[in-house]
């Protein structure tokens, strides 16, 4: 995999709102989801705020346009003194899949993590993302745990 060459990974701004908005609403496509335009905007606005709660988010840029987003959140852990690092979202443009995007995302989350003193981070994802799953394996370690929810 060879990242591209002005690919720059930084924060969230406010001057992203209309860019952030179509690569999170691809993403959720992927995963045949939606939200509300209530939930666009206030998630917007807590990855902007100061609030230690809430999520943040870094975006891939290259050529000028945001070609990838990870949103991501510290919180705490009955099994450790220190907080965890959940990273909830990744996504990168299809045609900027294999070029590093994933990959420099997911490490500026876990320099985030190491800033933070979150020794952790995890993420879930769906068995048939096989895309991603291919990255995941040479960044991470699968886990044997099943995700259950409230119906």
């Amino acid at each position: 995999m060879t990242a591209s060459s002005d690919l720059t990974v930084r924060a969230l701004v406010a001057g992203d709102r209309a860019e952030w908005q179509a690569l999170w609403s691809a993403y959720l496509d992927f995963y045949e989801s939606s939200v509300s335009a209530e939930v666009y905007e206030t998630t917007f606005a807590r990855l902007l705020d100061d609030d230690p709660r809430s999520h943040s988010c870094f975006v891939a840029e290259s050529s000028g346009s945001l070609v990838g987003l990870t949103h991501y959140l510290f919180h705490r852990h009955a099994w450790r003194i220190e907080e965890v690092c959940y990273l909830q979202d990744l996504y990168a443009v299809p045609e900027m899949r294999g070029q590093g995007v994933g990959r420099a995302l997911i490490e500026a989350v876990y320099a985030a993590a190491d800033t933070h003193g979150a020794g952790q981070v995890y993420w879930l994802t769906q068995s048939f993302n096989e895309t991603a799953r291919k990255l995941y394996d040479r960044i991470g370690v699968e886990t044997p745990f099943i995700k259950y929810q409230r119906p």
